[in-house]
Formats: C-alpha cells, sequence, structure tokens
C-alpha cells in the first residue's frame, strides 16, 4: 500500500498517522491498542507475553519496539539540588514548564540545540556539550532534493552488515550522535546562547563542567539520547553489549522470535520509516517459510 504523497515530498507525523491506521483498516488487521508488554519468556515450544494481568502466548514474537527506549541520564543527576528542575527530553513540551532563572541544557545533538534554541527566548540558556557538526543543506531545498537520493542508496545498500564498509562503519554509527539538520551553530550564536564544556558531575548539588566550572542554574534540560531497554524480555538473546544477537533481525538461538526497527540492524537506515521496510520484508518472508502446526496468538484464561 504505496504512502499517499508526491516521492520527493515530506509528510508530517500526522500523516504518516493517518496511513498507518488506513493501512490496518484496509488489511483488516486485529491490531490490539493501550496494551503495554512487560514481560516475554518461553514456556515450551511456545512464547508467553505478560501484559500487566494479561496473558498472551504465541509461536512467533516480533520485538518492533523501537530503536531507543529508555532515556540515558547520567548517574550523577541524583545528586543535583532539589531545587533544580529537571526534565529530560522526552518530558520537555515548552518554556512554560521552567522555572525562572538560568538553564542548562546538556547534551548537543538535535533535541538539545532546538530545546535551547526555544528556551533561549524566554531564560538565559547555556547549551553543554562537545560540537556535532551540522548538515550543510537544508531540508527540502533543491540541494536537499538532488543529494539525497544517492545519499540515501549509500545509506541503504552499501552502508550495510555484508559491506566491509558498513560493517567498519557501524560500531562508530551506534556511539556518534547525529550532526545538527534544523537549529545550526551560527543561529544559536545569534540567539546569545553559550556554548560550554561537557557536564561532568555535581558538586554542592550544583552541576559541573568538564573544565571546573559550575552553573547556578534553576534548570536542568537532559537531551543525552536514549539508549535500548529489554529488562523486559527474559530470554538468553543478549550479547555481552546488551544487544540482541541476531542476524538481520532473526534469533537463531529461539526459533520464532524476531526484532526489527534496530539502529544500523541491517543498513544504516534501518531504524528510520524509508528503511525499515526491507527488514521487515525480510522477517516477514521467514515467518511465512515456517511451518506452522502451532501458529497464532492466543489469550489466556488464568484460572
Amino acid at each position: 500500500m504505496l504512502f499517499p504523497a508526491p516521492r520527493a515530498s515530506y509528510p508530517t507525523k500526522d500523516d504518516v498517522a493517518n496511513y498507518l491506521e488506513a493501512y490496518a483498516a484496509r488489511f483488516e488487521l486485529p491490531v490490539r491498542t493501550g496494551i503495554r508488554v512487560d514481560g516475554l519468556s518461553r514456556e515450551g515450544p511456545r512464547y508467553v507475553l505478560a501484559a500487566g494481568e494479561q496473558r498472551f502466548d504465541a509461536a512467533n514474537v516480533v520485538v518492533a519496539s523501537g530503536a531507543y527506549q529508555a532515556q540515558r541520564v547520567p548517574a550523577f543527576a541524583a545528586r543535583l539540588d532539589p531545587s533544580i528542575l529537571q526534565l529530560d527530553s522526552s518530558e520537555y513540551q515548552d518554556p512554560s514548564q521552567l522555572r525562572e532563572g538560568g538553564v542548562l541544557v546538556v547534551g548537543a545533538g538535535n533535541s538539545g540545540a532546538e530545546i535551547t534554541h526555544e528556551v533561549s527566548r524566554t531564560h538565559p540558556t547555556w547549551l553543554s556539550g562537545r560540537d556535532t557538526g551540522h548538515i550543510p543543506i537544508r531540508t527540502g531545498t533543491g540541494w536537499d532534493r538532488l543529494l539525497t537520493p544517492p545519499f540515501w542508496f549509500f545509506a541503504s545498500h552499501v552502508l550495510t552488515t555484508r559491506t566491509p564498509i558498513g560493517r567498519k562503519v557501524r560500531p562508530k554509527a551506534l556511539t556518534i550522535a547525529a550532526p545538527l539538520e534544523r537549529v545550526r551553530p551560527k543561529e544559536l550564536a545569534a540567539a546569545g546562547i553559550e556554548r560550554v564544556p561537557r557536564t561532568a558531575g555535581v558538586r554542592d548539588g550544583v552541576p559541573t563542567l568538564e573544565d571546573g566550572r559550575v552553573m547556578e542554574v534553576s534548570n536542568v534540560i537532559w537531551c543525552t539520547g536514549f539508549q535500548p531497554d529489554f529488562g523486559w524480555i527474559d530470554l538468553p538473546v543478549f550479547g555481552e553489549s546488551g544487544e540482541p544477537m541476531h542476524e538481520r533481525g532473526v534469533v537463531q538461538s529461539e526459533p520464532g522470535l524476531y526484532f526489527v526497527g534496530r539502529f544500523f540492524q541491517f543498513a544504516f537506515t534501518s531504524s528510520l520509516i524509508g528503511g525499515v521496510g526491507r527488514d521487515a520484508e525480510h522477517i516477514a518472508q521467514h515467518l511465512a517459510s515456517r511451518q506452522r502446526p502451532i501458529a497464532g496468538l492466543h489469550e489466556r484464561k488464568e484460572t
């Protein structure tokens, strides 16, 4: 089912949500919403999923919970004085949430830069973290439309786990921050925002920087990124790094278990809307090829 928009357009989040709803309706998919799975284990040949007091068992499970689930906030954040308001980027909505006084935004990636730019209109603001660089062209411009297709092809078909260059790039890609896309360094400077070194700790309840500087602020917004959260999966499928062990999303040690949507799962674009489809198709074909004497999802009736 093709997306109902021109190929070179930039759909909004609502456009994407509407497409997903229409997709589920067209194919009459029995989607259940409002259920949070908080446990996955195995009993015999079937998987058991816990969702609060509900229990489901299934022959196959696809973990499509996204590339980033849990905010990565440093442990020393707990030592900040209670008078300092702390928010992470997923909690931030607008400057009205903040207390009077200065704001330290920790993390200089896209979220940090954009939040800093907005907050600086109403509060003295400092942006803490290393410069991640920026994309030299603006989204939606002629240069963007010209250069994005070849870059997308390179990221989708060359930067993969099957090519030497892809395997070399992958470990670095998993740890570095993405370059800025919308708010540029010169716009941050024009807004009077001071760039400061990394936030390294807490002294007497106040955040301190890598250079020893003490930041007397009333607010700290953590834009320090996200990390996977697989604590709900009680299966021996994770390596020493905490990443699931799989072959292009297929877990060989646990037949019927799959992952999709992980960052650089197969290609650099695996966690993006435009790139996840190829991985999903691979897993769907693998699912269809399995013998299914025990197929299906069943809700358990506990007695």
